[in-house]
């Protein structure tokens, strides 16, 4: 539905409209006559634009909606002026006109988001066509089409993998701030990013099917949402606006007096909720920004009041979104936990995986001095190998461990299934077939 908002002139005009008829009002308490009253540049600004509201939702809108709180405004308006009440009829054109600024300066937080999302849709594709790469357009992309991306690169389509091994940055998509590891047969997503292995994917959802557009169809619905407080103007007034013309007749013929007729009517105007309710809103949003919460639509707010059970995302939320090691186990009796735990920060020295990274910073922020690591590679979503002091380690995931012929005991399983059990990420440890030990990560605590 249209909003008062995209029809008016907007700041720059509102206060020109303003400023006339602040004039008017001098002029008026000093009893000054002057050609033409000032209030008319604030009945054109702001007046003409909403009457052109009116008018639209007449045509346009279905049923009752068709009488709007913009359509008793206006017949006021055009009352007032008729009786040559301008001062009147410009002061409740530029109430109308500040509310619906303050309406719009509310949803500009959305629109940014919304901003933010497109800039995220990606714009080309790598095509394998033959055995060929070639670059394409994202809208030239149909389902069917196999596509390479490469690490750092955006997934330009929702799709599944069926070649490679990755992790991927779903962040856009879910709010998880660690990557996520695929596989071949795991699904992949339009605007989330490819970290470390190149994959082969077949495109499955594309266009306006795929998700980030889905999610982008769905910031722009909640943007085009009023509170439902704002909408009650518009709900009263298909009773509203007959009452306010009934009463406005009455009094004329029983009084025999227009300025009272039409002074009925301007009473009847909700100038009040129409200002009222988007400068609270606009109160609360801010409020609510300085203690770190982000509203996206005066609905949302509304709806918070009814609300006696929340369900909040962890990572990022009520963390930090940042990993730190937990626990060191060593499950061979030759290594104590910072044995094990340089072993791990060795091999991993040369990673780029989050998981890695912070094993890293751990064994350093200990003072534990580092040993050089050969031979590195690293599997994608899966571990990685490296030399350390002659032991040849993989480190990663159970599941890449027994791939490279690890023997995975029960006590270690029943180890990882309480870490799992705990939320913690971790990574075994192991050598010629044995598991050395495993490191937990957990993710930090925002303080209460």
């Amino acid at each position: 539905m249209k909003r008062i908002s995209d029809f008016l002139a907007g700041v720059p005009m509102t206060i020109v409209s303003g400023v006339f008829l602040a004039a008017s009002l001098i002029l008026m308490l000093m009893k000054m006559e002057v050609p033409v009253d000032p209030a008319w540049v604030s009945v054109i600004i702001s007046g003409i634009p909403l009457l052109y509201l009116a008018i639209w939702r007449i045509i346009h809108n279905k049923g009752m909606s068709k009488i709007s709180s913009a359509l008793l405004i206006s017949i006021a308006m055009i009352a007032a002026v008729a009786i040559g009440d301008t001062f009147a009829a410009g002061e409740v054109a530029f109430i109308m006109a500040i509310g619906a600024i303050l309406e719009e300066k509310t949803a500009e937080r959305s629109k940014k988001g919304l901003k933010e999302l497109i800039s995220l849709a990606p714009q080309q594709g790598r095509r394998i066509n033959n055995g060929n790469e070639e670059m394409i357009y994202a809208e030239e992309i149909k389902a069917g089409y196999i596509l390479r991306v490469l690490p750092g690169e955006t997934i330009p389509v929702d799709g599944r993998i069926i070649s490679g091994n990755t992790s991927v940055d779903q962040a856009i998509m879910t709010g998880e701030s660690l990557p996520v590891d695929k596989e071949v047969g795991d699904s992949v997503f339009c605007g989330t990013i490819n970290r470390f292995g190149a994959i082969d994917m077949e495109a499955t959802n594309v266009g306006e099917d795929s998700s980030l557009q889905k999610l982008i169809r769905m910031v722009q619905d909640a943007e085009n949402k009023q509170a439902p407080i704002q909408r009650i103007a518009d709900r009263w007034a298909t009773w509203l606006v007959p009452v306010a013309l009934l009463i406005a007749i009455v009094t004329y013929f029983v009084t025999q007096d227009i300025v009272r007729g039409v002074t009925v009517l301007v009473v009847f105007c909700p100038c009040a909720l129409v200002l009222a309710t988007p400068t609270a809103i606009m109160a609360a949003i801010g409020q609510a920004a300085k203690h770190g919460v982000i509203v996206k639509s005066g609905e949302a707010l509304e709806k918070m009041g009814k609300v006696d059970t929340i369900a909040f995302d962890k990572t990022g939320t009520l963390t930090f979104g940042k990993l730190e090691v937990s626990d060191t186990i060593p499950f061979s009796k030759e290594l104590d936990e910072n044995e094990l735990l340089v072993l791990v920060a060795s091999a991993e020295s040369r990673s780029e995986h989050p998981l890695g990274k912070a094993i890293v910073t751990h064994a350093r922020g200990k003072d534990l001095v580092l040993k050089d690591a050969a031979g590195f590679r690293m599997e994608a979503g899966k571990g990685i190998y490296a030399n350390v002091s002659g032991r040849n380690l993989f480190c990663g995931s159970e599941k890449y461990l027994k791939e490279n012929g690890v023997d995975i005991p029960k006590q270690v399983s029943d180890t990882l299934n309480k870490l799992r059990h705990e939320g913690k990420a971790s990574v075994l440890a192991a050598t010629d077939g044995l598991c050395l030990g495993v490191i937990a990560l957990s993710d930090i605590l925002r303080p209460t």
